[in-house]
């Protein structure tokens, strides 16, 4: 029989819909019938594509006697960290701070008033490599309850009391200036792999928003190392295996430091972000691999992620079918010499192999590889190769497809949305900025009520029931901005303005201007969530920041632009410790010192041919944070294009900064030079 999840929207809470775990989503009235029936609270939050999470489902949660023994003793709430992320954000602090590491599954147990007393991740079915087993820990924590429940109940009310004086230091209400930023790249300098590209050891992840920084700094100072490494990193990751070679897009990480070797799920969320940064670092350099790889990302979104509705499903799970009805992790990837050479016959198949580095002992598990780009002497017919990736993407089609979450997450949208209508502007694709559009519209029809608050998530058409969080806010306005300077629609505009009105109102201290990720009117949990460093996506607090400078530099608005002065404080504070976890941060900053640059695009009609020129000449200004407006002369459509003239009848353009004026040009060439100076 269905608990109490075959109702939920989340595909992650749906999977455990069938369970014999009696399972309550996260709701007053499961703590509620902890309080009556006087057991703890077993908290388990997860997500749809966490192969370690369909694990524990598998081995603990499936199991008909471990869940019989969780229904006697616990409430069980199951919890989508991608629905919730603030009550995700709350308890992985905690598990952080008692454990000195976190991840998913996340295992927490709490007393009835939501104040957690024990800690872990995953526990497997049986004792191993000192880990007890889930049921060791399930009868330790009943133990600890029933025999010595007021040292639990001590313990989890100091728990609580140690997270809430854990305070931020903010730096001061101050941008940072030229020493941060020159701090904040030496300190990426000394972190930098020269002979593989990226930052750190292995696991190693995609560094999208550490990229968008380098590439800002180098276009803003000329730093050529700034620059090199940027576009040594994305060549290597574009090479590596953790790019799908055939159906483009990017696995979540490498768990080699060479990037050959992915944990296989793909996230909306890193492919909106490495789409710009690949389309960013196009624009700087005229890379061809960069423009191939931001091209393919953004077909892959659109082709593997959109739904019908319009939106972008969160992600496509790691594991498979791997053809004898077992789930396999990376089971759809990966190939051996003899699928290559049954798929393409014995000549191809070798020229595959060498090409992809296809090897007999393998370079994932059971002696099959997952393809990349090796760096290798001699040419490959490009006819030749384009005809084998076509017909290894055609065979590939007939393996069993891995699951989709299907739930549109208005935050990674927002991205996706910027992402998709910069890429579709710079290399001519229309049907990009339409995709961008169409889930923009999305958002506003489903996701926006009345006042225009957010909802997190939506799913077949339906809203979901939990409200949105500052990322969602500030990163639907930034796509919203990036719709703005790109289809010149002055509404894109007006509805980021309804959004950043309620960052300014809802979720910003008044008096030090510091951000939380939940609304003031939110559901209180034990603390209210605040975390201004960038993890797998922008924080809330970074992208707001840069949301609103873009924001204020379209509208001239004094508040916006204060805001994000004070926001930027924690960026001098964090950016030259650990620029590789607050690289959204610095870019917003690199923005700041910019100016950002204000453009206008004022023409005889936007169809006109010199009004596009001079558009596409200012939507690729590398610039940092500079904003676009375009339209025809006596347009009301933004502010920036008041009392505008033309010059001489000729479409003209107008780039101001820090509240000064370049003269106005109608020379692409000209415009082109102040942009990039």
């Amino acid at each position: 029989m269905p608990n109490r999840l075959a109702h939920e929207t989340s595909p992650y809470l749906l999977q455990h819909a069938d369970n014999p775990v009696d399972w309550w989503p996260w709701s007053g009235g499961a703590f509620e019938e902890a309080r009556r029936r006087g057991v703890p609270v077993h908290l388990s939050v997860g997500y749809s594509s966490c192969h370690w999470c369909h694990v524990l489902a598998k081995e603990s949660f499936e199991d008909e006697v471990t869940a019989a023994y969780m229904n006697e003793h616990f409430v069980n709430i199951k919890v989508d960290r991608e629905e919730r992320p603030d009550v995700d954000a709350v308890y992985m602090e905690a598990v952080q701070a008692a454990t000195g590491h976190g991840g998913w599954p996340m295992t927490v147990f709490l007393t009835p008033e939501a104040e957690p007393f024990y800690f872990g991740t995953y526990f497997p079915p049986a004792p191993r490599q000192g880990m007890p087993s889930f049921r060791q820990v399930l009868q330790g924590v009943r133990q600890a309850w029933e025999e010595r429940r007021d040292e639990v109940t001590e313990v989890a009310g100091k728990i609580v009391r140690d997270l809430a004086g854990r305070e931020i230091s903010y730096g001061d209400d101050q941008a940072p200036g030229e020493q941060e930023l020159a701090q904040a790249l030496l300190a990426l300098t000394r972190e930098y792999d020269p002979q593989r590209g990226g930052f750190g050891g292995a696991p190693k992840f995609p560094p999208s928003m550490a990229l968008e920084f380098l590439l800002r700094h180098h276009a803003r100072t000329g730093a050529e190392g700034a620059l090199q490494m940027a576009r040594d990193t994305c060549e290597r990751m574009a090479r590596g295996g953790i790019y799908d070679q055939l159906g483009g897009g990017f696995a979540r990480y490498s768990v080699d430091r060479d990037w050959i070797v992915p944990h296989f799920e793909k996230m909306l969320y890193d492919n909106a972000l490495l789409c710009r940064v690949y389309a960013h670092l196009w624009r700087a350099t005229g890379s061809e691999l960069a423009r191939r790889v931001a091209l393919e990302t953004a077909d892959f979104m659109v082709r593997e992620l959109r739904t019908a509705e319009g939106g972008f499903a969160s992600a496509l799970d790691a594991d498979s079918d791997d053809g004898t009805g077992k789930h396999v992790e990376g089971a759809y990837y990966v190939w051996t010499p003899g699928q290559l050479r049954e798929a393409l016959g014995e000549q191809d198949a070798e020229l595959a192999a060498r090409y992809f580095g296809v090897t007999e002992e393998g370079t994932f598990e059971h002696g099959q590889s997952v393809l990349q780009l090796p760096q290798q002497d001699g040419l490959f017919d490009a006819e030749k190769v384009a005809s084998v990736r076509e017909r290894l993407l055609a065979k590939r089609a007939e393996r069993p497809a891995p699951g989709r979450d299907d739930k549109v997450v208005a935050a990674w949208n927002g991205l996706a949305i910027a992402a998709l209508a910069e890429t579709g502007a710079y290399f001519d694709r229309p049907d990009l900025v339409e995709a961008a559009v169409a889930a923009g519209d999305l958002l506003v029809r489903l996701h926006l009520d009345e006042q225009a608050r957010l909802t997190r998530t939506s799913k077949d058409g339906h809203a979901g029931a939990n409200a949105g969080v500052l990322e969602d806010y500030a990163d639907v306005a930034e796509g919203f901005l990036a719709l703005a300077s790109v289809t010149g629609e002055g509404v894109w505009l007006e509805f980021a303005g309804f959004l950043l009105d309620h960052v300014l109102v809802r979720f910003t201290d008044a008096e030090s201007g510091a951000l939380f990720d939940t609304a003031a009117d939110a559901e209180r949990l034990i603390r209210r969530p605040q975390d201004p460093t960038d993890n797998a996506a922008p924080s809330g607090w970074t992208a707001a920041a840069n949301a609103l400078l873009g924001y204020a530099a379209h509208t001239g608005s004094e508040p916006h632009r204060t805001a994000a002065w004070k926001a930027l404080g924690v960026v001098k504070a964090l950016g030259p410790r650990v620029p590789r976890f607050i690289g959204w941060g610095l870019a917003a900053a690199e923005a700041a010192l910019d100016g950002p640059r204000e453009v206008a695009i004022v023409g005889p009609s936007l169809d006109h041919e010199g009004t596009r020129a001079l558009h596409r000449t200012a939507l690729l200004g590398t610039a940092p944070g500079a904003v676009v407006a375009v339209g025809s002369l006596g347009s009301e459509e933004f502010p920036l294009l008041a009392d505008r003239p033309l010059v001489g009848g000729e479409p003209t353009a107008y780039v101001c900064r820090n509240f000064t004026c370049d003269a106005p040009t109608t020379e692409v060439d000209r415009l082109r030079a102040v942009l990039s100076d």
